[in-house]
């Protein structure tokens, strides 16, 4: 700053504003999603508070470790055992009073109702592993919206946008021996193995910060309809000190691209309708014989074949794991019996709701009949429950495309 310079009546983002095409209103009233609040979420989440993004949902179910202080800007020796989404959010909030950030300390793959990602403008992930990748992109094939993913080992790594609907999307970038990893991480009966070697990466704050910015630069260039990088990857080799460039392939064959198509909103709660209710609304719009199909399998019943001891599950399937599928009484594996969608004859008890079987607030469900009638509710009197003082920002009706 020049001394005798009038730079002190400067605005808090005056600089950023320089940028051409830089719309500080458009980055206040953005709608953020952040997935996971480690290494690059810490960074992710600082750069957006500093920028002055102003409505950030963030999810992250893991509670902080020594470990973490290393790579982590937002959190301090005190806050050993805190949730992270939490302590992240509320550190957002002091360095930016700006900023509205609300935590959802729950795994997002098995917990956050759809609706979360119809909320968002774009959505950033600083998660580590497959399956929840492959939710997210599913999520936002979906829902229409483009996703910014990032990954570190050691000095180097890669930051890559999807727009699923449209292009090219991160299933259709999985190797064989992807698939392969994701279904080594599954038992037999599809449950989740308590107990897989997945071993340690080794990781930086420099490369945190490095690809978490990148990430944030992304979705920046997404909400202001600005060139990025979607479909396209760019790996950073930071002992090197080099960088590449990739495009991707779409694969019309890939399962990532479903469209949900239009949202209605059923101005409901997924703990205040039935399933007999949504049968009903379901046949009045597409006719006799609908289907309704869940967001994510979910467990009815576990059932002991040895002892015949038999317990309602209303659970998602994800959040069975072998540990928990074993009789209690008797120590034998149990039968599970899981569902993916309901019809007017079952398998569903028609009396209960969605949340008593296990799933998500703020969530959408789909209405089928034949192949070529669909139709997609969203649960939406959850959104406050949900987004707690972000809801306020959910101004759209049936809160659709931005």
């Amino acid at each position: 700053m020049k001394l005798g310079s009038d730079s002190f009546d400067e605005g808090r983002y005056h600089r950023q504003t320089l940028v051409d095409w830089w719309d500080q209103q458009r980055v206040r009233s953005a709608r953020i999603l952040v997935v996971g609040a480690g290494a690059l979420g810490n960074e992710i989440l600082k750069t957006l508070a500093l920028i002055g993004a102003g409505h950030v949902l963030v999810y992250d179910m893991d509670a902080i470790e020594r470990s973490n202080l290393s790579r982590g800007v937002l959190f301090r020796d005190g806050d050993e055992g805190a949730k992270k989404a939490g302590v992240a959010a509320r550190r957002m909030r002091e360095l930016n009073p700006e900023v509205l950030a609300h935590a959802r300390e729950e795994n997002l793959v098995h917990r956050a109702g759809l609706g979360v990602f119809l909320w968002a403008d774009v959505v950033i992930s600083g998660v580590d592993n497959r399956e929840a990748r492959i939710f997210i992109n599913a999520a936002c094939a979906g829902t229409g919206r483009a996703w910014v993913d990032g990954a570190i080992e050691g000095l180097s790594g890669v930051v890559r946008a999807f727009r699923p609907r449209d292009g090219p999307c991160y299933e259709c970038t999985m190797s064989a021996v992807d698939r392969k990893l994701v279904a080594e991480r599954r038992s037999c009966a599809l449950l989740a193995r308590d107990a897989v070697s997945l071993g340690r990466v080794p990781a930086t704050a420099t490369a945190a910060s490095v690809i978490g910015a990148l990430q944030v630069q992304e979705a920046l260039k997404i909400l202001h309809g600005q060139p990025a990088l979607v479909g396209e990857g760019l790996h950073l080799d930071g002992f090197a000190a080099e960088a590449s460039r990739v495009r991707y392939p779409r694969r019309d064959e890939c399962p990532g691209h479903e469209d949900l198509g239009p949202v209605t909103p059923l101005g409901r709660g997924a703990a205040d309708i039935t399933f007999g209710e949504l049968i009903a609304r379901a046949e009045r719009d597409l006719g006799p014989g609908a289907v309704l199909e869940f967001s994510r399998d979910v467990v009815l019943s576990l059932e002991c074949p040895a002892c015949g001891r038999r317990e309602p599950g209303n659970v998602v399937l994800g959040e069975v794991g072998e540990r928990r599928a074993m009789c209690p009484a008797c120590g034998e594996h149990r039968i599970v019996d899981p569902a993916s969608s309901t019809t007017g004859d079952g398998p569903v008890d028609p009396t209960r709701t969605p949340a008593e079987i296990g799933l998500p607030l703020f969530d959408i469900m789909v209405a089928r009949r034949g192949m070529a009638k669909r139709k997609a509710y969203l649960f939406d009197a959850d959104a406050a429950a949900v987004l707690g003082p972000l809801a306020g920002s959910a101004r759209r009706p049936g809160l659709g495309s931005p």
